[in-house]
């Protein structure tokens, strides 16, 4: 885990950039982004309101507002979304209100999201075998 001694991004100082700074995800790492969000909640004293049922809490509540954007819609409509510059805005914004909450749980109680992450996909291998399960979407306990 970065524990914000080392520069979020490469190439600049270990200050973390803030809002508005143009960054990709070529360019980032899941350390600097943790970083950042420290750094944010830091500066506004928000670390007595982040316990993980909190945090959790606020997974879900973004999850539920990202999930509203395509409520009751085709999936033409839904595709169409991604055409409107205005929409796709809206949809980042939500996406990156849940990827905050999750960066937040992971940077408050020490969790490594790049090794969680490639433990599940190996577990994942093991339970949706391509050979088996490609062109299907059941669950595994369906197989």
């Amino acid at each position: 885990m970065n524990d914000g001694t080392t520069p979020p991004y490469p190439g600049t100082d270990p200050e973390p950039r803030r809002t508005g700074t143009v960054t990709r995800d070529g360019d980032t790492t899941v350390a600097s982004l943790k970083s950042v969000v420290r750094a944010f909640c830091e500066e506004r004293d928000w670390d007595r309101y982040h316990n993980a049922k909190d945090l959790a809490i606020g997974i879900i509540t973004e999850a539920g507002e990202l999930l509203d954007i395509f409520r009751f819609r085709s999936l033409e409509e839904v595709d169409a979304l991604f055409q409107d510059p205005d929409r796709r805005g809206e949809i980042g914004d939500e996406l990156a209100d849940v990827l905050y909450f999750v960066l937040r749980l992971a940077q408050r109680y020490g969790i490594d999201l790049s090794d969680a992450f490639a433990r599940k996909m190996e577990r994942n291998e093991e339970k949706y075998p391509a050979e088996r399960v490609r062109g299907k979407n059941r669950k595994y306990s369906e197989y």
